[in-house]
């Protein structure tokens, strides 16, 4: 297929928040100079968090903007770049992100034909062979949190359970991608990081300054729609995210999300609106419950690693399952203590955070 008319092309913004990303952000920033889209309707937003490892110099050698992010977190950097972008496209491309091929902005738009699509996102993570294990673990998975596999709450193709969610979500094959339509006061996967896209137009509606909150985006949307609810694109292609390399950097990856989380949710909880149903929400309970038990017993992990190599065949990247759920399951239950005992919630600290 031909690149786009430069006459007709959307503008599209490449939203990318940093800190001390130097070791992958010129992988990531060579990926998407190389997409078959016209150069005058593309443009790179760096949001800096305050980079000390030539972050913002790597940024500018590929043409992109850099703006600061004084607030840190990646959401705050998403809503930084996103306020200083001007496309009528934005593309969420985190750091660690690579797009595979030179055609996967051109696949990841052409739903946006549809006026109905509010937003698109990649069907699947890529596995390359080169990548680490754990990386190649994560990508075969579908997801960065073993814990979603037991929720059922993901959002890209799962060689464990072969579906790319476990919640019930209507979608209609398009062929190359499946318009997937999101209902308010139902669950909604987790869609909204990692190669997604969103008109800017639609973003009127949502709440994402000062933080940009990935899963709370589409709930907004939806509950401002005069249906109640929003069309999003599953695209018929992959992302690559260079998540971590050791188990070590997962473990630490997992604290601060889940610090994060809490400390932000928090603060930025607001009252229901009148006349709006609350976000719906995936049986957690039960999912938490199968979760421990799984840890407890051992066996049930080791038989999701089977029959994830049988579909997706990567022995080397299978065998780390079982090691990454009990790291996960220790982050969580040591943030559930914290909690429970009246810990100050605070942010994790990103003085000497490394990509």
């Amino acid at each position: 297929m031909s690149a786009p008319d430069p006459a007709t092309a959307p503008r599209v913004s490449v939203l990318v928040p940093t800190l001390n990303s130097a070791r992958t952000l010129g992988e990531c920033l060579a990926a998407v100079r190389a997409q078959d889209w016209p150069a005058d309707a593309l443009e790179i937003v760096v949001a800096d968090a305050g980079s000390t490892d030539g972050t913002p110099d790597i940024a500018r050698s590929f043409g992109a903007r850099v703006v600061g992010n004084p607030l840190k977190t990646g959401e705050a950097g998403k809503a930084a770049a996103a306020k200083a972008a001007t496309g009528e496209i934005l593309a969420l491309v985190d750091s660690d992100n690579v797009l595979p091929d030179p055609g996967w902005l051109r696949r990841m738009c052409e739903p946006f034909a549809d006026p109905a699509v509010a937003a698109s996102e990649p069907l699947e993570y890529t596995a390359r062979p080169q990548d680490p294990p754990l990386v190649r673990y994560f990508a075969r998975l579908g997801m960065n949190d073993p814990l979603c596999l037991f929720v059922g709450n993901y959002d890209r193709r799962c060689a464990v359970t072969g579906r790319w969610t476990e919640l019930p979500v209507e979608a209609e094959d398009r062929g190359g991608w499946l318009a997937v339509r999101l209902v308010r006061g139902r669950p909604f996967p987790t869609i909204g990081a990692n190669g997604f896209l969103v008109r800017r137009a639609a973003l009127a509606s949502a709440r994402w300054d000062p933080y940009w909150f990935d899963v709370d985006i589409l709930q907004d949307l939806a509950a401002a729609a005069p249906g109640g609810a929003v069309t999003v694109a599953k695209v018929r292609t992959g992302v690559v995210h260079l998540y971590c390399a050791e188990l070590a950097d997962f473990r630490r990856k997992q604290e601060r999300r889940v610090r994060d989380f809490l400390y932000f949710s928090a603060r930025r909880a607001e009252p229901p609106r009148p006349g709006v149903p609350p976000p719906g929400r995936p049986p957690l309970l039960r999912g938490i419950l199968r979760f421990s038990l799984a840890i407890l017993l051992g066996f049930p992990l080791a038989r999701q690693a089977r029959r994830g190599n049988a579909a997706s065949p990567d022995p080397e990247a299978w065998a780390l399952h079982a090691r990454a759920c009990r790291i996960t399951f220790r982050v969580y239950a040591a943030a559930a203590l914290r909690r429970a005992l009246g810990f100050r919630r605070a942010p994790a600290d990103r003085t000497a955070w490394r990509q």
